[in-house]
């Protein structure tokens, strides 16, 4: 991993009220903004997903919840909740790719801007880590870019969830590496830091009873 093939890759930290339910967001969204300024500082690109449903309802996925005028009641393209948080707002010369989907990779222009920068490892944070996060990873290791999980700046609704997503990934990327997120910007800066990488397929496996212990060997001490 380099700056030259290297790319930030944040998933729809975005100005939607839900966001409000994620836990621990205003500790993401601190980290999330360090981690933005050591990207810059290493001319490494950064590159915002931001989730849209249109105010019209046309093309909205299946069963996608609406209001009493039928319209959509998340990331409502009328509204200024699709916009990114002014915590982490991008600068002139970041890139926004739209999505309608939870995927980053699902019919948008996201592959085609990757190659077009020569990217072949992705930062990967934001949220919501068992939907749209863990998704547009898998999509990304189908895609052979080499998947670098950023595990505390993604988050979810739930605690237990947010594990349970990561594990997942853990599990079954099989080049991925799990940072947190001072580590990874240890890494950037040229210092001494600490990663989880995978040694093989489903070495973290859990049960409900052991999901907490499986989580806390992504923490390499």
């Amino acid at each position: 991993m380099n700056g030259e093939n290297t790319a930030l890759l944040l998933i729809d930290l975005q100005k939607e009220g839900g966001t409000s339910d994620v836990v621990g967001m205003e500790t993401i969204i601190k980290k999330t903004a360090s981690l933005i300024e050591i990207c810059r500082q290493k001319k490494i690109p950064i590159i915002y997903t931001r989730h849209l449903n249109r105010g019209d309802a046309i093309g909205l996925g299946n069963r996608e919840p609406l209001n009493e005028k039928g319209e959509p009641l998340y990331y409502h393209t009328g509204t200024e909740a699709i916009e990114i948080m002014e915590e982490v707002k991008p600068e002139p010369g970041d890139i926004i790719v739209d999505k309608y989907r939870y995927s980053g990779f699902h019919e948008s222009s996201l592959d085609l801007l990757l190659k077009g920068l020569n990217v072949k490892h992705l930062l990967i944070g934001g949220v919501l880590t068992d939907v749209c996060v863990i998704s547009t990873a898998m999509d990304a290791y189908y895609r052979d870019y080499q998947v670098n999980l950023v595990k505390d700046i993604c988050g979810t609704t739930t605690e237990g969830s947010h594990m349970a997503a990561t594990l997942m990934m853990a599990n079954w990327i099989y080049d991925i590496q799990v940072f947190d997120a001072n580590q990874l910007c240890n890494k950037l800066l040229g210092e001494e830091y600490r990663v989880w990488a995978s040694e093989g397929p489903d070495e973290l496996q859990f049960t409900p009873e052991t999901l907490r212990d499986a989580y806390a060997k992504l923490t390499v001490t």
